[in-house]
């Protein structure tokens, strides 16, 4: 029969338990001292022989799971909050009394942490650099969990289709967006204000003529117009839901066969493009009135930042656009000629002994191709670091344990999937299942298969049409190494590598699987089939490839 239960503990109040922070790390050492006592105490009866029935063990294995459980708990919370203690009466006890505050006190306000606000120009002509530093700047914001993002907007418009990306963009930004006309938002400037929640002005700001034209800047066949108009119109309906007159108005910059009429006057008549001035758009019309179009006024972005939070209500973080925005257009318009190089470079280089320039120039180009991507917004670190382990993983292999497939095999699939990662507009917080429903990895995957089909092809190139070359005798190893075991006079290329099969050497260095071999006073370069042979070895050279000699233990 089971003992009543005593000497539990009582906590402050009844049915309750104690979760205060003081209480719970206390339990942190309890918990380890009675995991140690269980475990003496199992032991002892397990070496006399005893019955747990016949032992009174309940009351510890309890207050062991419980203070485990409050561990845990402890555990929890310094990951966490900690919570703050709630008093709660005994049943049956009266209530604390609560002093009244004194009308004259005086109560402290209420600290309140600054937005994080984050600036990002769009600047110029709209094309690839303002969507690279817009997409990086919106990636960051909301890893940095900011409260608002900002345009300073000074454009004459640009490209349609870079348009439509940096709209794109900011649909997936979840906190607030703001616009501040700086001072102009024309043509594509004006769709990609419209995107945003609230678009303020500088005294002199102006938007709008935003109608479709050619990259020349002509204007664009009648039915192209058509179909290109109606598509804008019905994109920045969707956009402008709920935000007053804003659809009307943006729709009215981009058909001229659109009047603007609001409250019986028209505002644009038929023919022309609506263009806006700060006053003009933050005219009100309608019950209860309404400004057209503007959010407010503001002489500078420190201004518009102080009416909207506060004087000390933000902090900022700036973005500029700078040379690298524009070099990134191009690295990555070249990047899988980069990624290509850079893999054959690699390659060769794991052929060869040692560590030389062709090892230096494969990593300088992947490097490049990460920067590129960086750059433009696609991607933060996290694809260099695993594009690192890969590559670890694939020098232990042929290091540590050559012969060991698994090593080599996932090391190289986390080197091409960190290149895939690298160049795919992933979204923090966004599934991989909606990424790849939209498409993202079909651009990164193709410029890795034309990566690979050039390292291939350059490389078949290299071992049909260079071998006999002097650039192959000092790049491939198939040539003489020069050394002081090298014996002086003669041409090193002299012997042939085929008349070396079935001569009998000594390994100048160790092979993993791959070194240098000494033959006749000369070395070579050489690789190991299968497994390692240590420096010293007695070698047999049993064949040879475009990269050197394939050789293999004596005694084997």
């Amino acid at each position: 029969m089971r003992p009543a239960r005593t000497g539990r503990h009582t906590p402050a109040a009844v049915g309750e338990a104690d979760t205060t922070p003081a209480y719970i790390m206390g339990h942190f050492g309890q918990a380890l001292a009675f995991a140690g006592d269980f475990w003496k105490q199992m032991r002892r009866l397990q070496a006399g022989g005893a019955c747990m029935g016949a032992v009174d063990a309940y009351p510890l294995r309890t207050m062991f799971l419980r203070s485990l459980v409050l561990m845990l708990a402890g555990c929890t919370l310094s990951l966490g909050e900690v919570p703050v203690p709630v008093s709660r009466p005994v049943a049956g006890s009266a209530a604390p009394a609560v002093s009244p505050i004194p009308a004259d006190a005086v109560v402290p306000a209420i600290a309140t942490t600054p937005k994080r606000v984050v600036v990002i120009p769009v600047e110029g002509e709209i094309a690839s650099p303002v969507l690279y530093i817009l997409r990086r700047g919106l990636k960051e914001a909301i890893d940095e969990k900011a409260d608002a993002v900002v345009l300073d907007m000074k454009t004459p418009g640009g490209a349609l289709n870079v348009t439509f990306e940096i709209m794109e963009a900011l649909g997936k930004f979840p906190s607030e967006t703001v616009t501040y006309v700086n001072n102009e938002a024309i043509s594509a400037g004006a769709f990609i204000a419209a995107m945003t929640g609230e678009i303020w002005f500088s005294a002199d700001g102006i938007i709008g003529a935003a109608a479709p034209v050619s990259g020349t800047g002509q204007e664009v066949d009648a039915t192209m117009k058509m179909k290109i108009v109606s598509y804008l119109k019905a994109r920045l309906r969707s956009i402008s839901e709920g935000k007053g007159y804003r659809g009307q108005v943006i729709s009215a910059m981009v058909d001229s066969d659109y009047e603007l009429k609001i409250e019986g006057e028209v505002l644009k008549a038929k023919g022309e493009l609506l263009s806006l001035t700060a006053s003009e758009s933050a005219k009100a019309y309608g019950h209860p009135p309404r400004a057209l179009l503007s959010a407010g006024t503001a002489k500078t972005m420190e201004e518009l930042l102080t009416n909207k939070f506060g004087a000390g209500g933000y902090t900022v973080k700036r973005l500029e656009i700078t040379w690298s925005e524009r070099l990134a257009v191009l690295l990555n318009t070249i990047s899988p000629i980069l990624m290509g190089l850079g893999l054959l470079a690699l390659f060769i280089e794991f052929k060869s002994p040692s560590f030389g320039i062709l090892g230096i120039s494969g990593f300088l180009l992947l490097g490049v191709v990460f920067l590129g991507s960086y750059v433009a917004g696609l991607s933060g670190h996290e694809p260099i670091l695993v594009f690192s382990l890969g590559l670890l993983l694939l020098l232990a292999e042929v290091i540590f344990f050559p012969g060991v497939i698994a090593a080599a095999l996932a090391g190289l699939l986390l080197m091409i999937g960190s290149l895939v990662w690298a160049m795919a507009d992933l979204w923090p917080n966004e599934p991989i299942t909606v990424a790849w429903s939209g498409d993202v990895f079909v651009g990164p995957l193709q410029n890795l298969g034309l990566a690979l089909a050039l390292a291939v092809g350059l490389g078949l190139a290299l071992i049909r049409f260079i071998p006999d070359g002097w650039f192959w005798d000092r790049l491939a190893v198939g040539a003489v190494i020069d050394g002081t075991a090298q014996n002086s006079g003669g041409s090193p290329a002299a012997v042939g590598l085929s008349a070396l099969v079935g001569q009998r050497g000594v390994a100048a260095t160790g092979l993993f699987p791959s070194g240098q071999v000494e033959i006749d006073g000369r070395r070579y370069e050489a690789s190991v089939a299968v497994g390692s042979i240590d420096a010293g070895a007695t070698v047999i050279v049993c064949g040879r490839t475009d990269f050197g000699l394939v050789v293999e233990r004596a005694d084997a």
